[in-house]
């Protein structure tokens, strides 16, 4: 048997915001999968997260397989994989820098940004800023990602404490951003993907409502990932939605050699949406 990938998603514009500044996109095919959280005024945001998505894709559809086994060294350096995504994620943020530095109205438009990208039982993951992975295994949640925000940098810390970041005016200050320098330091990290994993990425329109117990609880659920996308979503609205919300759910999954070429040849292509 060999490891494949089901995958759903889901954007909403929220129940205050206008427009919708978060993107989402993947490509079955190459194994890529991103969400980006946008920021900037005169739709500025929108614009950059998406170019955020557009690049990742673009970048993996054009990437020459690499050589070598697509393996940590040693269990030490970063994977192939890790490597390519921290590359992508610095094109991404040179492009978003330089468009935000040459177009009225643009200056300082930015955005967050997740990515995962599975090739067999790999699991490569990258983010910028405070939208989240998590990753749901045998009935257990675990957030793989550390936001980098100001009230989390704080309670890292110690200066304040969880519960007192989650009611701060200061959670939308975000301490790294695609678009914001000239460079960005991605956090990178090799995994290894078992059947039955799910991955969550979403931003932060979803995990300011909804806690990881409660996501826990929606995702085990007998629901297709479509049902549950909606579910995190519409759960996240009912209580304020007061931001855009996405999530993109990512279920590693045994599927014999011949229904992962139906897959690929009928439902693997691309996909991405910002919608409201």
């Amino acid at each position: 048997m060999a490891l494949a990938v089901d995958v759903a998603g889901k954007t909403d514009v929220g129940c205050v915001r206008t427009n919708n500044e978060d993107n989402f996109g993947y490509d079955s095919r190459y194994g890529i999968f991103v969400v980006c959280d946008g920021m900037g005024g005169q739709a500025a945001g929108e614009v950059a997260s998406k170019m955020g998505v557009d690049i990742l894709l673009d970048y993996f559809r054009k990437e020459t397989p690499p050589a070598a086994p697509d393996q940590p060294v040693n269990g030490q350096k970063p994977s192939a994989g890790a490597s390519s995504l921290a590359g992508a994620i610095q094109l991404a943020n040179r492009t978003i820098y330089q468009a935000g530095q040459q177009e009225n109205g643009r200056n300082g438009m930015g955005s967050t940004i997740v990515a995962a990208l599975v090739r067999g039982n790999s699991l490569a993951i990258a983010h910028v800023g405070d939208s989240r992975i998590y990753l749901v295994r045998q009935g257990t949640i675990l957030q793989l990602t550390q936001d980098h925000s100001l009230v989390m940098e704080q309670v890292r810390r110690g200066y304040i404490t969880l519960e007192q970041a989650q009611q701060s005016e200061m959670q939308n200050i975000i301490l790294r951003a695609l678009g914001s320098e000239e460079a960005v330091e991605a956090d990178v990290e090799d995994l290894l993907a078992l059947p039955g994993d799910l991955l969550l990425m979403t931003s932060d329109g979803l995990t300011r409502h909804v806690n990881d117990e409660e996501i826990l609880e929606i995702v085990k659920a007998p629901d297709d990932l479509e049902q549950t996308c909606s579910k995190l979503v519409e759960t996240a609205k009912l209580r304020g939605g007061d931001d855009n919300i996405t999530c993109l759910l990512v279920r590693i999954v045994d599927r014999p050699w011949y229904q992962n070429i139906f897959k690929k040849l009928f439902y693997g292509g691309p996909q991405w949406q910002n919608s409201i």
